[in-house]
């Protein structure tokens, strides 16, 4: 997106949100603009739907998330930004404040909850992007059919290379402690000492009544039970300590009242809940073989609309941590390929420019892994399409689990670069799965059909 159409754009959505002092926030995700509002009456979403530019528009709570692509998201928002800069922003006043404040808390409960679990680990993603990918290289230079003899000629060079791809997984503990800290409101550097508590490799010389500690016990789910508790009671600290010695007496005590429930209460927790969750979603995969495929990839993209999808995450994170390969993000990945499916079919059957237009632009980065565009702007409000989307998916899926393919990687890749990080032996399956879920996807498209718009 050229740096005069960025600007365009984003003065476009700001007159369409009611101008800047109708925005309560503006944040932006990989694909998506998201804004809040003070007053819904005055957004003219007609307009904003029709810009171009936008490829798709979702409401979820009280934010309205307009999607523009990947990378253009970031420019857009501060494009928004700098215009909001050059005059004077009115003052929010107490009513419109608490007003605002009230939604926030009484609203979606379950969707905020979520929403901070995301925030812990989004700003992962590059991490995970980096590493997955690292991994796959070394797959790939490890096979004398592919490399040669670069894994026997230059061994320093894969050693290197496995330090690259190994980093983020030896301080993952460490950067959720921080992140949670953050996100918890607490002080993210004791976040961190927190999650290096947990993971110390001193805990394995230290026997409590008869067992021997676990450095790591628990992985990010007992780092999140921890940071989550010391955050609470730095707060509480903060309260009833003098100013005084506030600064001084309330890290040291909240260092050692919660270090210490950590290790008797609150990890061995984490730990039963971390490894019933790696288990469970093990057993359910190699037992449940089709079915269970098409189920999670099924239902994966009503869960992405939900925001029910981000309560997955850490389940990633626990597979990666616990097995060293994630079996579910390659059967999740599905969702987004049946979308590539159910696309090309709606291109080959509709008569309408705009939405031509619009899935030239957003299938390359669909077939990347990147599916908002395509839900938000094609599928979803055609309606069927998104449901046989949805069933190619499911296709996909239950083929993915049934072969056992399994990935590198925590989440942050899918759709075709996701290939690179599958596990050695099952990459030319992931590849079979993919092509049979565009196929499946555009089928059930095609045989359904959908109204084609005028507009």
């Amino acid at each position: 997106m050229a740096m005069d159409k960025t600007n365009l754009l984003a003065s476009q959505i700001l007159q369409g949100v009611g101008g800047e002092g109708n925005i309560s926030k503006l944040e932006n995700c990989m694909t998506r603009v998201r804004v809040e509002v003070h007053d819904d009456a005055r957004l003219d979403l007609t307009r904003l739907k029709t810009l171009e530019g936008i490829k798709g528009y979702l409401k979820q709570g009280d934010q309205h998330q307009f999607i523009v692509g990947p990378g253009a998201a970031a420019k857009v928002v501060d494009a928004m930004r700098a215009l909001l800069r050059t005059t004077d922003a009115p003052v929010q006043n107490d009513i419109a404040r608490n007003k605002a404040s009230a939604k926030a808390k009484y609203s979606a409960p379950m969707s905020g909850a979520l929403r901070k679990l995301a925030d812990v680990f989004i700003p992962l993603i590059p991490a995970f992007i980096a590493s997955g990918l690292i991994m796959g290289i070394i797959n790939l230079l490890k096979r004398p059919d592919i490399a040669g003899s670069i894994a026997t000629d230059f061994p320093n060079i894969l050693g290197l290379l496995a330090i690259f791809g190994g980093a983020v997984f030896a301080i993952m503990n460490i950067l959720v402690g921080v992140n949670a800290a953050r996100v918890f409101g607490g002080s993210q550097a004791m976040g961190g000492v927190m999650a290096g508590i947990l993971s110390s490799p001193a805990l394995a010389q230290i026997t409590l009544f008869g067992e021997t500690l676990q450095p790591g016990r628990g992985g990010v789910i007992a780092v999140l039970l921890v940071v989550a508790l010391m955050c609470w009671l730095e707060k509480r600290l903060r309260n009833l300590l003098p100013e005084s010695v506030e600064l001084i007496l309330n890290p040291l005590i909240t260092t050692l009242i919660t270090a210490t429930l950590a290790i008797v209460i609150l990890q061995p927790i984490g730990g039963f809940i971390s490894d019933g969750i790696a288990h469970g979603v093990n057993i359910a995969i190699d037992k449940g073989g089709l079915l269970v495929g098409a189920v999670l990839a099924g239902a994966f993209l009503p869960l992405v609309l939900s925001g029910l999808h981000q309560g997955l995450v850490p389940i990633h994170v626990e597979l990666i941590q616990a097995h060293g390969s994630n079996p579910l993000l390659p059967i999740l990945a599905m969702a987004g390929v049946g979308q590539v499916g159910a696309a090309m079919a709606v291109y080959m059957k509709t008569r309408n420019a705009r939405l031509k237009k619009v899935i030239k632009g957003a299938l390359p980065v669909g077939i990347l892994g990147i599916g908002e565009p395509l839900i938000f702007g094609v599928t979803l409000p055609l309606g069927r399409p998104f449901i046989g989307a949805c069933l190619g998916g499911a296709v996909g899926g239950a083929l993915i689990c049934y072969w056992k393919v399994a990935t590198v990687i925590t989440f942050g890749i899918s759709g075709l670069p996701l290939a690179l990080t599958i596990i050695s032996g099952k990459v030319m399956l992931y590849l079979a799965g993919l092509v049979i879920t565009v196929l499946a996807g555009f089928i059930f498209t095609w045989l359904m059909g959908f109204n084609d718009p005028e507009e």
